[in-house]
């Protein structure tokens, strides 16, 4: 299974568009923005434009975002554009106030699912070592929760984990986190396939 390790949030567009032949998709985003920018200063791949372009892909069926709550990123075009498509929208304040069982209730039973995480979706007391920090983001256990549930529910056939940025670290804080989030996520996928049975595919 692919795992995906830098760069900032366009590196993902590639990613997902490498999926083409092993849809229909789920892509579960964790991230302080929206990134539904069609171009940024007439760029179309850029750190604002992933989910937008990831929602160009035929072979994307479902888009649940998490832990939105960055200002100045995105229009309000952008967000009627995201709710137009379909897409499911779980700000930082709504994980705070329900957990995130709700987040993987949205998730399609047994459907094949990416996570894309974009180290800002994390409280910058969690991960200092983002460009922009934003405070109020999802707590380290918060990630690990929603890796294990989505375990369960569905299968995670690809992971990235991106905007990390180690010389605006604290003491390590950051890359011990985003290190240990990594880790989990290869022991989620190894659980996977450890429990496929003889006719899983």
């Amino acid at each position: 299974m692919p795992l995906l390790l830098g760069g900032d949030d366009s590196v993902p567009i590639p990613f997902f568009a490498g999926f083409e032949q092993f849809g229909p998709l789920t892509i579960l985003q964790i991230d302080a923005h929206l990134d539904w920018r069609d171009e940024r200063a007439g760029l179309k791949h850029t750190f604002s434009s992933t989910m937008r372009r990831a929602s160009e892909m035929p072979w994307v069926e479902c888009i649940i975002q998490v832990g939105q709550r960055g200002i100045g990123g995105s229009r309000a075009v952008d967000l009627a554009d995201a709710r137009a498509w379909g897409a499911t929208l779980f700000s930082a304040a709504t994980v705070r106030q329900n957990g995130v069982q709700p987040i993987l209730d949205h998730i399609p039973p047994g459907s094949r699912c990416i996570t894309t995480l974009d180290c800002d979706g994390l409280d910058p007391s969690v991960i200092p070592a983002v460009l922009v920090p934003q405070p109020g983001g999802l707590g380290y256990l918060d990630v690990v929760e929603l890796l294990h549930g989505v375990t369960r529910r569905a299968r995670i056939v690809g992971f990235d984990l991106v905007e990390l940025v180690p010389d605006a670290d604290v003491r390590g804080l950051g890359v011990l986190a985003a290190s240990r989030i990594v880790c989990v996520a290869l022991g989620c996928m190894a659980r996977q396939r450890s429990a496929k049975g003889p006719t899983d595919q």
